[in-house]
Order: C-alpha cells, then structure tokens, then sequence
C-alpha cells in the first residue's frame, strides 16, 4: 500500500500542474491578449458635425377627389328618347345629355297655354262692367251691390289668369326637364341607362356621373402629433417659413414623381377622436387627366427651413433598452463616448437632431462594433455617398484640433 502511494504522488501534482498551465492559456487567450502584449487601438471612421440648413418636409398619405361632382338624375318620368354623349368625352355646362319623350308633356303645355289664353279673354270683360258699372251707380241706375258683385268678378277673373300663367310656367318646367343637360364642367362616365328605358324622376341611381378633375383636389391626412411639433418649431424660430403657401409634392402609386406642385386649401378645423389625425385639402393642376379621382398617393408637404439643424447619418443611430436614440463620438481625447439623441424626423438617409450635439462633434459613422465606451481610438475621417455608404477616407485622423494633423493609415 506505501509503495502505490508513493507511484500515484508524483503523477496527481504533475496533473495539477498542467491543469494550471491549461486554465492560464484560455484565460489569456479569453481576454484576447498574450501575455505581455498591450492593448491595441483600433481605427474608427469618423464625421465632423456642422450646423446646417435644412429642409423640413412632412410625408402624409392621402387621396385624390374631383373639385366637383354631379349625378345625373331625370327629374320628370318617362321614356329614354336618346342618349347624345360619347362616355367618358369632355362636357360644359349646358350640354345636352340625354331626351326624355316629350309627347306627354308637350300636350300638358298646350293644353295650360289653352286653358290661359281663355283666362285672359275673361278680363276685359271683366273690366268693362266694372267701368260701366261706377259710372252708373253715380246716376242711381244700378245699386251698389251691383258694383260689388262687378269688381268681384273681376278679381275673379284676374286670379283664374294667375292660376291659368302658373300652370303654363309648370309645364314648361316639365317640357324643359325632358332634356337633361350637364350642370358643371367636367368628365362624364358610363351611362347606366339606354335608349327606351323607363326613367322616374329623382330616381336613386344616377343616369350617369360628371367630375371635374382640372384641377383636382388631393385630401390628406396628418397626425395631431406633428402638427404640435411643427407649430412649436415655427413658435420657438427654428423653423423659417417661405412666403406664401406651403408647396406640396405628389408620390404616385407607382414611385413616380407628379410634375407639378400643388398649394395648400384648407385643413380641418378638428381632430378625428378614433384615429388622432386633421385632415388637409390641397389642390394640383391636371391639364392631362394624369390624377383620376379615388388614386391613393403620398404627398411632401415643405414646411420649412431649419436653419441649425444637424444631420446624422442613420447608420450611425442606434436605439437603446427605452427605445431612445443614441450614437457613438470621439472625445476631444480620442476616447469613445456613447450619448442619447432626440430625433426629429427622417431626411433622406439621415436623421434631424436637435439635441445631444454641439458644433464641431466627431461621430463615428465606420467600425462601430469595434468602439467600446471608454476605449481609446484612431479617428479616421471618412465621406458618405447618398445612400450613406463609406466611400472615401482621408490620409489625416480626424482629431478635436484642426490644426492637429498626425497621419494616420488609410482604412
């Protein structure tokens, strides 16, 4: 038993020892360092931050809708005669539409115009009695009832004149309405009716549609939200507005840009209590009938102009554990410092800051997985393309001094 003791000493302390050689290794190779090597610095790419001027546009979702419109309902009864436009022409005010049969009508009108001319021949008469009559009951050749009784039948008269003029005008009304002309302006659609159908008048279901759609109106809709926030730029100075009214730029459905810009009309005097959001009514030409109504479109609305804004590219933005904004700079020591931004709105590929940043500031744009809080690093200044891609980087550091000018290796 003393003897395999002794065997098995020597072989448990020398295990231990390799144990420990072992554990030292991973620890080293763990930390990413061999022993006695030093920390090493690492390059990062860097912007040098400026105030700017800087447009402030608002993107909203909206709709196109005809300046006018109007349905074309029959306002007498009768039969389809004819339907004289070409669907989906060009029509003016005035315009003959469709027929309606006038025979009925016509005969109503003949017989009001009769049943007047009678009216009217009774009014002399009329007249003539009551004349005779006041000179007669002055000499006591008739009596005053007689008068009375004259001067009434005139008046009689006069009123069956009236009666007898208002059924003429009435049935010239119903003539007229056999012909249903366009009441405004504009593009006429399908007809849902044929010649020889049968037509009421006020029916629910129109004969046909008229838009006027040049110009044309393009109904939007923006958050409460921003309109506070653009009321409290403006309020503060921030935001410089151009004079006259806002210019608004269409998206169509396809990415295309309309050509022409339209002005703003009118926004709605209260907010929707479901949705939280104020309508807004602008106004585009349309010579060539591009924009048709019920089109679903975007629109950029200029408010104006920040005059000292920054712009940090959205590659360099971060979001933290609450949802804040945050970006990585360089100190005036060349050490990295991680700080909490406010965000305005989005500017291409760039977001609007107000807050977190002074004039002159170093924001790391390139190597962010590299930069740790605290860490000491080599900024390197670098250029972005319009699609906030690394490009280009500069032979020189970009350090807090200009006038400091230590080369550095390009990236």
């Amino acid at each position: 038993m003393k003897t395999m003791r002794s065997v098995l000493a020597p072989l448990i302390l020398l295990a231990a020892g390799l144990a420990g050689c072992s554990g030292g290794n991973e620890t080293a190779s763990a930390s990413g360092q061999m022993p006695g090597a030093g920390n090493p610095v690492v390059e990062v790419g860097v912007l040098t931050l400026k105030k700017q001027a800087v447009p402030i546009m608002v993107e909203v979702a909206g709709r196109t809708s005809a300046l006018e419109t109007a349905d074309i309902r029959p306002q007498v009864d009768g039969i389809i005669k004819r339907r004289v436009f070409t669907e989906g022409s060009a029509v003016k005010v005035g315009d003959l539409l469709y027929e309606i049969d006038p025979s009925s009508y016509q005969a109503t009108y003949d017989a009001a115009a009769a049943a007047l001319e009678k009216a009217e021949a009774a009014v002399p008469s009329a007249q003539a009695k009551v004349d005779r009559y006041n000179q007669l009951v002055g000499a006591n050749s008739v009596t005053g009832q007689n008068l009375d009784d004259a001067k009434a039948a005139l008046a009689q008269a006069n009123a069956d004149v009236a009666a007898a003029r208002a059924s003429v005008e009435q049935a010239q009304i119903n003539l007229t309405h056999t012909k249903v002309t366009a009441p405004i302006d504009g593009l006429i659609g399908t007809s849902s009716v044929t010649a020889g159908a049968l037509v009421t008048a006020n029916q629910t279901t129109p004969l046909a549609t008229i838009r006027q759609i040049n110009p044309i109106n393009v109904d939007l809709s923006d958050s409460s939200v921003n309109l506070l926030r653009i009321r409290g730029m403006l309020d503060s100075g921030r935001l410089k507005r151009t004079d006259g009214p806002p210019k608004i730029t269409l998206i169509l459905e396809d990415g295309s840009v309309y050509p022409k810009t339209g002005t703003l009309e009118s926004t709605d005097a209260a907010v929707s209590q479901t949705t939280g959001t104020f309508s807004i009514r602008s106004r585009f030409p349309n010579d060539d009938r591009t924009l048709l109504p019920g089109m679903y479109v975007r629109a950029r609305i200029d408010v104006g102009t920040d005059e000292s804004g920054f712009l940090v590219p959205q590659r360099a933005i971060d979001r933290n554990a609450k949802g804040a904004a945050t970006a990585k700079f360089v100190t005036a020591d060349n050490k990295v410092e991680t700080r909490i931004l406010n965000t305005v709105q989005a500017v291409g590929n760039d977001w609007l800051v107000d807050e977190g940043i002074a004039e002159g500031d170093r924001l790391i744009v390139d190597g962010l997985q590299k930069a740790r809080d605290g860490a000491s690093v080599t900024p390197v200044a670098v250029t972005l393309d319009a699609n906030g891609v690394v490009v280009e980087d500069k032979a020189a550091p970009a350090t807090a001094d200009p006038a400091a000018t230590t080369p550095a290796a390009t990236k």
